[in-house]
C-alpha cells in the first residue's frame, strides 16, 4: 500500500515535469519562429559622438562599441564599452603655497549592458528603418592624473560616478543587409555610427 502511494506521488511529478518541458519546448519554437521573421541581434555597433555630463561642464568626444544579441521579441541586450577623456583647469583661490591654476585629466571607460526595445512593428516602419528606446547599466573605470607640480587636495573634483546609467532613443537606417547607419541620442553620450549585421 505504501509502495503504491510513493509510485503515484512520483508519477504525478513526472507528468507535471513532462507538461512543463513540453510548454518550454513550444515556447522556444515560437520564439525561433519570431526571430526568423525579424531579428535585431548579431549586430556590432561602432559609434563616435559627443558626451556631456554636468560635472565636466563641457562636451567631449566619445568612442562607443557594443554587440547586440536577441533576447526576446523586439528586445536585445548588448554588452558595451565606451571611452571618453577630458581635462579641466581650476583656480586655486590665490593660495601662495600652490600654483594659482591646476589641471587634471580624467579618462573614463564605462562597461556594461544596454537593453534595447524596438518599436518598428508598433510604428509600422519601413524595413529600411529601426526605431528604439534603450537603457544602459554598468560601471565606470576611472583614471585621474594631476598636473605634476600640484600638491593640493586631490579629492576636490566631482568626477564620474562608478555606477553608469544612461537612457537612449535612437534610429537606424539599413544601407543594405550588412551595414546600417545609426543615431543614438541619450542622457549622457550621444553617438552616430555604423552597425554591422
Amino acid at each position: 500500500m505504501v509502495t503504491f502511494g510513493l509510485l503515484d506521488k512520483y508519477t504525478s511529478k513526472i507528468k507535471l515535469l513532462k507538461k512543463f518541458f513540453s510548454l518550454l519546448l513550444l515556447f522556444t519554437l515560437m520564439q525561433v519562429a519570431v526571430y526568423a521573421q525579424q531579428t535585431y541581434g548579431k549586430t556590432l555597433n561602432f559609434g563616435v559622438g559627443i558626451g556631456y555630463y554636468g560635472y565636466v561642464g563641457h562636451s567631449m568626444p566619445v568612442l562607443h562599441l557594443n554587440y547586440e544579441l536577441d533576447v526576446a521579441k523586439n528586445f536585445t541586450l548588448a554588452p558595451f564599452i565606451s571611452i571618453y577623456s577630458y581635462r579641466n583647469h581650476y583656480w586655486n583661490g590665490g593660495n601662495k603655497k600652490y600654483n594659482n591654476y591646476y589641471t587634471y585629466r580624467e579618462t573614463v571607460v564605462p562597461i556594461g549592458v544596454k537593453g534595447t526595445y524596438y518599436f518598428d512593428r508598433i510604428l509600422n516602419a519601413n524595413a529600411k528603418w529601426d526605431f528604439y528606446l534603450a537603457g544602459s547599466l554598468g560601471f565606470a573605470i576611472r583614471n585621474v592624473s594631476w598636473h605634476d607640480d600640484y600638491e593640493g587636495d586631490r579629492n576636490i573634483y566631482n568626477g564620474a560616478s562608478p555606477l553608469y546609467l544612461d537612457l537612449h532613443i535612437g534610429t537606424e537606417y539599413h544601407i543594405n543587409n550588412k551595414i546600417g547607419l545609426f543615431l543614438d541620442l541619450s542622457t549622457g553620450t550621444s553617438t552616430i555610427g555604423l552597425a554591422f549585421h
